[in-house]
């Protein structure tokens, strides 16, 4: 099992990212490609899921280890296989996904994408109770050599936030387009409205594909 990489992001695509790690090239699925495209050809650390079938070997990448915990408890649920469980994690933070869980609040958890009223009830039902750790905030920050502080946009940076959101908008994108999308915009090391509209642009894309 590999439990994570530490190399150089060569590239970045709609889907993974693909990492150097001693001369081999591993590419690795993400929710949120984007969110490492600041540490493009830098040294990072990416946890890892090695997901094996007969017919197929993928590796799914997390920046955070909470998140990769909470995809594996996922796939532990019936009717949720891997691409629903990594655009569950696209849509929101881990913390909310276990409020949700642990507060049985259905109505929520069938905003994520592939989750039906059926499947919502199946992840309360297997996971209530083992999540309850990532209800105060993050559990694990992940050790990356170039770490550069908090995810989030500072509040000189919300006004700049807003305004991308309001072109994304003007783009053509709904509200409930744009909404899904902003939990990764915040994450992201944007600082400009031309940045914020960009990788916006490129988190459409991963959800429209």
């Amino acid at each position: 099992m590999i439990a994570f990489l530490e190399g150089k992001i060569d590239a970045i695509d709609e889907s993974s990212v693909f990492v150097v790690v001693n001369g081999l090239g591993y590419e690795v699925v993400c929710a949120n490609p984007f969110q490492f495209q600041h540490l493009q050809n830098e040294f990072v650390r990416i946890y890892t899921y090695h997901y094996i079938r007969e017919d197929q070997q993928i590796l799914y990448g997390f920046k955070q280890y909470e998140e990769k915990q909470l995809f594996a408890k996922l796939l532990n649920v019936s009717g949720i296989g891997p691409k629903g469980a990594l655009s569950i994690l696209a849509s929101t933070s881990v913390h909310d996904i276990a409020v949700a869980i642990e507060q049985e609040d259905e109505k929520l958890l069938t905003q994520f994408p592939g989750v039906g009223k059926k499947t919502a009830r199946q992840m309360i039902l297997d996971l209530k109770g083992k999540v309850a750790e990532w209800m105060n905030g993050s559990a694990d920050i992940p050790q990356n050599a170039n770490a550069k502080g908090e995810d989030k946009p500072s509040d000189s940076n919300q006004e700049v936030l807003n305004e991308a959101l309001e072109a994304l908008k003007a783009l053509g994108y709904s509200d409930r387009e744009i909404k899904r999308i902003t939990p990764q915009l915040r994450q992201s090391d944007s600082t400009t409205i031309d940045e914020y509209v960009k990788t916006g642009l490129s988190l459409m894309v991963q959800k429209n594909s």
